[in-house]
């Protein structure tokens, strides 16, 4: 899911409970449910680097409890530092006034499990797309994709955001009309939230399931069909992005699971098999093919001759030397709803690469930008 969703995610997972229990609660779940995207940072290295490490070793069942402990290590012993500064600041009384104790307590073991469950809802939510994570790796490397929740989904969104917004305007109105102040208000809100997405999901799921069925049940394409998915819209739980693999070609088209409905046209919605050229099978062999292949579960490659890289240059090769284009795509991202041709996700999500003389890789790209 995008950063927005895991933020809010975690901010409720907090204060469903776990801010009872321990101070900085609140802050560690919604810090730690967005942590393990810090590993967007290998873009620095290039945008193939990207792709190969985003969602890795962060997002699995190894590394989730390593980043628990790191967002509560750091954020519980600032909790503690700026604690014993003001201490030195404004020391206690040493009268007859008692000394007013802190609201809440940190407790290490508290905070941790706080961090730990938020840690694991990234992994859960990432799952839910069709993107997939690799939760059993480096052991298993395979990627794994529920493919029934859209990698941004509004109804999240709204959910999540009403269960952190009512709770402070009615905070907001009881400070108006001088009513005492609730402690750890929002709680019923917050767990109303996150039962509201478990509903959602599960319905979300059992829809993907009807949809598959569907497919497999109903004569789309003009000839056997050996492979199917159906891939999530936002917001509308019956809309569905659905590919078909045949031996000799791809065929997409758009289902709507309440109504039984699958439109699909032979005239545009097909994608015929591009050969293996000397060219693709130098391609699929470079860092980026390599990476792409891994993760692209519906990936296309195919040589699209002397068209540059969006973004790039051409190669310059002296007189003699010939060069093409060979990209990468991966239909679970070519929504109808993007216009174009359906074989064509968004350009973030294609790779070109380019090879000389059928053989040597003359560049490699992702978004606009080349991996050097």
């Amino acid at each position: 899911m995008e950063p927005i969703t895991h933020f809010l995610t975690g901010a409720c997972i907090g204060r469903a409970g776990f801010n009872r229990k321990t101070a900085c609660a609140t802050i560690v779940a919604t810090l730690a449910a967005e942590a393990a995207d810090l590993d967007i940072l290998w873009g620095i290295r290039g945008p193939v680097a990207n792709l190969q490490h985003h969602r890795g070793i962060t997002h699995t069942l190894i590394g989730a409890p390593v980043v628990a402990a790191v967002v509560a290590g750091v954020i519980g012993g600032v909790h503690l530092w700026l604690k014993r500064r003001r201490l030195r600041a404004h020391p206690p009384s040493t009268g007859a006034e008692p000394v007013r104790k802190p609201a809440q307590e940190l407790h290490w073991g508290w905070l941790y499990l706080t961090g730990l469950v938020a840690a694991f809802s990234h992994i859960l939510l990432d799952w839910t797309n069709n993107y997939g994570v690799r939760p059993l790796f480096p052991f298993n490397p395979r990627w794994y994709a529920g493919s029934f929740v859209f990698i941004a989904e509004p109804v999240w969104w709204a959910l999540l955001l009403l269960a952190l917004i009512i709770p402070a305007l009615f905070g907001l109105a009881d400070r108006e009309i001088g009513a005492r102040r609730t402690a750890f208000r929002g709680r019923g809100w917050a767990i109303f939230a996150l039962a509201g997405m478990l509903v959602t999901g599960c319905w979300r799921w059992a829809e993907h399931g009807q949809t598959l069925v569907l497919l497999r049940n109903t004569s789309v394409a003009n000839a056997p069909v050996t492979r199917v998915a159906a891939e999530p819209y936002p917001v509308n739980p019956w809309r569905w992005h659905a590919i078909l693999e045949t031996p000799s070609f791809y065929q997409t088209a758009e289902v709507n699971s309440k109504t039984g409905s699958i439109d699909s046209d032979p005239q545009t919605d097909v994608l015929y098999k591009p050969a293996d050229t000397p060219a693709v099978e130098a391609a699929k062999q470079t860092w980026l093919g390599r990476a792409y292949l891994d993760w692209g579960s519906w990936a296309v490659v195919r040589d699209v001759g002397q068209q540059p890289a969006p973004g790039a240059d051409p190669p310059s090769l002296p007189n003699g030397r010939a060069w093409t284009t060979v990209e990468f795509t991966d239909l679970r991202f070519a929504y109808a709803f993007r216009g174009g041709q359906n074989s064509r996700p968004p350009a973030g999500l294609g790779g070109w690469v380019y090879i000389i003389d059928n053989h040597e890789e003359g560049g490699q790209f992702m978004g606009g930008r080349e991996q050097k």
